[in-house]
């Protein structure tokens, strides 16, 4: 039995005269997908979109100032990028570790410094913004080995537990004192409201700072 299909059956070969069939949307996508690419990739070899290296590096580099302050009596001058915060700068670039970084969004107060006598937090507080400001830490509270008489008063209350937070408590305890915040445990709460302790020391810390107060 013949398997050859009559003439009338067999689909016309596409000739020169004859236009091609319309392409789909999947060979559309796929041609154009690889002519872009090719062109992309020709340009890319080819040279035309290369950067020199100084202009990728300087597109690279971030952005950055010279900042001079002076932390804890002692003048610095450093260059940072404009993005660094105090506590960044404190931390890594001074050393003066004991501001903490604990939620770095400025919702804890482990961070809290002094700047020109005014508590901020330090995480949320960029460097380049304080050229000729004075900055004090807790490492600036001590006189030599005689201790700031609001660490001391921790010491005497036993106003800390694990300690991560005793350096912004403090820091804004004496702050809170400087301020003439400290008329009474409610005032002293209220003020002190920003800094958090996860141990819940919270009515010791009280006490030293108005014990302190008391005394100044």
């Amino acid at each position: 039995m013949s398997t050859e299909l009559p003439e009338s059956a067999v689909p016309p070969p596409n000739g020169a005269g004859e236009p091609s069939p319309a392409p789909t949307r999947r060979t559309f996508i796929a041609t154009s997908t690889a002519v872009g690419g090719a062109v992309v990739a020709g340009g890319v070899i080819g040279g035309s979109f290369l950067a020199a290296p100084e202009e990728v590096a300087a597109a690279e580099a971030p952005p950055s100032s010279r900042v001079s302050l002076t932390i804890n009596g002692t003048r610095r001058t450093v260059t940072v990028d404009n993005r660094t915060s105090l506590l960044d700068l404190l931390r890594e670039h001074f050393d003066l570790t004991g501001s903490k970084k604990g939620c770095n969004a400025g919702a804890c107060g482990a961070c809290t410094v002094l700047v020109d006598g005014r508590r901020v937090n330090s995480c949320l507080t960029l460097a380049v913004r304080l050229e000729d400001a004075e900055v004090t830490t807790i490492e600036g509270l001590a006189d030599g080995d005689r201790l700031h008489p609001l660490q001391q008063a921790f010491i005497d209350e036993d106003a800390f537990q694990c300690g991560y937070c005793t350096p912004g408590q403090i820091v804004s305890g004496v702050g809170c004192i400087q301020e003439g915040r400290t008329g009474s445990p409610e005032e002293i709460r209220e003020w002190m409201s920003g800094n958090i302790c996860r141990c819940g020391c919270y009515v010791k810390i009280v006490r030293a700072v108005e014990q302190t107060a008391a005394r100044k």
